[in-house]
This record gives C-alpha cells, structure tokens and sequence, in this order.
C-alpha cells in the first residue's frame, strides 16, 4: 500500500498554504464570545471566503454543490486550515455538517437546489431540533406533533438544546407525524422537516452554558405551520434519516476538532516545559499517553474518512467508536491542561479554561457515552440488546 501523497495532493497542499498565507491576515478582528450575531456574521464571511476560493463544501460531491474532492484533499484541508490557526464553522456547524449533508444524501434534486448553495456561501444558518425535555437520550420518544393540514403540517411542542437558534435561519426538525401506540412503535412515526424560524409560533429563549455562553436554547412551537415540501424524506421515515444525520454528526463532523486537540496538546507540553511543570514524570507520561491516543483518533478518523466516501459519503457505525473514544480523550486533554496551568486553571478569561468547561459535556452531546457503548455492542459487536 502506498501510503505517500501523489503529486496532485501535494500541490494541493502547497496552494492552500499559499492562500491561508494571504487571506488570514486580512480578516477582521473575531467578535466577543456573547455577541452571538457579530460572531455570525464572521464565521459566514470566513465561509463565503472559502467559497469564492472554491474551498467550500470542498468533500460534498458536485451534484450538492461541492468539489468532489478525495478523502485525502479532505484531510489536507482539515490539518492546513487548522495549523494555520482559520476560523472553524462556528455558527453554522449545523448546516456545514449535519444538515447539509443529509440533504445532499437523502433530499430531491429541488431541496439540494434551494437549501445547499446558500449554506456553502454562508448566506443562511441552520440549528437542530432534536433533544426534548423528555427525550434526550430516547430521542425516539420525542413528542413534539406535527398534524398534516392540507400542504403544511402544523407543528406543536419544544425543543431544547437547540444549536445556535437564535441566529439561524433554518432548523433540522424531528417531529411526530404519527402518534406512539402499540400499533405504532415510536420510531416509526418520526418526520424530518426543515423549519423557517421566522415562521409564526416560533419562540425561542437562549440558555447560558456553564462557560457563560448561550449558544443553546430552549424553543417553543405554537402551530407552527411548515410545507410539507420541507420534509426530508418520506412521512414517518424520519427515524432512518435521523440516523444519516447522527451519522455525520458522530463520525465525520469532529474532524477539525482532533487537529485542534493535537495542536493544544503541543501548546500544552510547551508551556509546561516554560512553568516548570514538565519536571513532574507523572505529568509527562500524561502527555505521552495522550499524544498516543489522539495520534490514534487521527487515524481513525482518516480511516471513518474514507470508508464514508466508499459507501456513498455517508459515514457508518465507526462513527460510534470514534465518538466515544474522541468524548473521553477530550475530556482528559483539558483535564491535564489544568495540571499545567496550576491555579491558573480557575481564570476564566484562560482559553483553556473555557474549553475544559465545555469539555464535560461531550460525553453528552451528539448521543451519550452510554448510547455509543450500546450501538458498538450491538451494532458492531453483534451482541444482544439488554432486556
């Protein structure tokens, strides 16, 4: 096996340093972590950059409105934009990760056609509306209705946990078109629609994180009426296409993440060796373990890569693996990062320090550690589901 770039990638990288050499310095200051629309409206002038430069949607194939590129000019897109320091999605990792690429994977020719250029430019947001009160975990047992009238459905309920509702213009929303009953088992009832969220009866209040951010909230739908052309998918399908977007969520939407974590890990070992910390053997074996295991995420994550583009760019139950081992090594990263910031650990203006809050709850978001240990099990494992 050849495991060496070929020409084309290696040119590839070379012009893409070029221009992240050129274009990141021209951007304008990056807006106060509260001012949620300033921040918007960065990260959607950082994406209509990549655009123009024919770097966005850069692994979406042509049909959707992407480049077609190879798993390979994915990862060399990843690992440069990310060592040069580039903006990340930001508020529209919704749209750029789940719900861009199921509707590239399961919508009409007409739905890609109005929902996929504008999230590539970075002209519209999208948030998820998937957790309820009552149904985080069992996501199946959401309640939220949507009663068919005519060519809408009108819709009635809340969600919560809602990504960057306050500034999007769109929503991925799973509704209940058919109600739980014995004859209806609850996964069969589900629909997944795109909501305006300028729609009347959208309420929605933003909830401040344990970081002080409010990039969640809560959100509140008094018939709320969406065309039926919104869903995705047939009627009471939603279940299967929820599990495309989860898919891409756990197995391909962490990618830039594992670069950053190893780039941390560096900054890390650094600052250890400037504040005397590395003296500690015990800390420095930490270091050494970790490098180790996110060395392994990248190679797994290369791998959930390319195995999404073999079956039709839809990642698979690796995803699972890499969620779940991705969760823990995070955690821990920030964890030893407090380690070697000694009481500066407790200053909450240290980047650092925020990132480890946000930290805890990945073991939460995007299906918990519990939920990936159950789908390896069964799933991969092939082991029996629990009585």
């Amino acid at each position: 096996m050849d495991l060496t770039y070929t020409e084309e990638e290696q040119d590839f990288r070379a012009r893409l340093r070029v221009w992240l050499g050129k274009t990141l310095p021209e951007l304008p200051a990056k807006p106060s972590p509260d001012d949620w629309p300033g921040r918007r409206a960065y990260d959607a002038g950082w994406q209509r950059r990549l655009y123009d430069a024919g770097y966005a949607g850069l692994h979406w194939p042509a049909d959707a409105g992407g480049r077609g590129a190879t798993p390979t000019q994915h990862l060399i897109f990843l690992e440069e934009t990310e060592r040069a320091g580039a903006p990340y999605v930001g508020a529209n990792f919704v749209g750029l990760l789940h719900a861009g690429p199921t509707i590239a994977a399961e919508g009409t020719a007409a739905q890609r056609a109005r929902w996929l250029p504008p999230v590539l430019r970075g002209d519209e947001v999208w948030c998820q509306g998937f957790s309820e009160p009552g149904a985080g975990s069992d996501l199946a047992s959401l309640r939220t209705r949507a009663v068919r009238d005519g060519d809408d459905y009108v819709i009635t309920g809340s969600k919560i946990w809602t990504s960057h509702a306050e500034v999007a213009d769109w929503c991925e929303l799973l509704v209940r078109t058919d109600p739980i009953s014995e004859a209806v088992p609850k996964h069969r009832g589900i629909s997944w629609l795109a909501m305006p969220m300028d729609a009347p009866g959208v309420t929605v209040r933003p909830l401040r994180t344990l970081a002080g951010s409010t990039e969640f909230a809560e959100m509140f739908l008094d018939e709320v009426r969406v065309p039926v052309a919104n869903r995705v998918g047939a009627e009471n399908d939603g279940w299967r296409v929820t599990m495309v977007t989860l898919s891409f969520e756990r197995g391909t939407a962490f990618v830039g993440e594992v670069v950053a974590c190893r780039r941390t890990l560096g900054e890390l070992a650094r600052t250890a060796k400037a504040n005397g910390r590395w003296d500690d053997p015990v800390l420095r074996r930490r270091l050494g373990r970790l490098y180790g295991e996110f060395g392994a995420l990248w190679r797994l994550t290369q791998w959930n890569v390319s195995e999404s583009e073999r079956t039709g760019g839809v990642p698979g139950t690796g995803g699972s693996v890499f969620k779940l081992a991705y969760s823990h090594a995070r955690q821990e990263l920030y964890d030893t990062a407090a380690e070697v910031l000694g009481a500066d650990s407790l200053a909450l203006d240290e980047e650092w320090v925020l990132d480890r809050l946000s930290s805890l709850s990945y073991t939460i978001a995007a299906g918990t550690s519990q939920i990936q240990q159950n789908i390896v099990a069964e799933r991969i494992l092939g082991l029996p589901k629990g009585r």
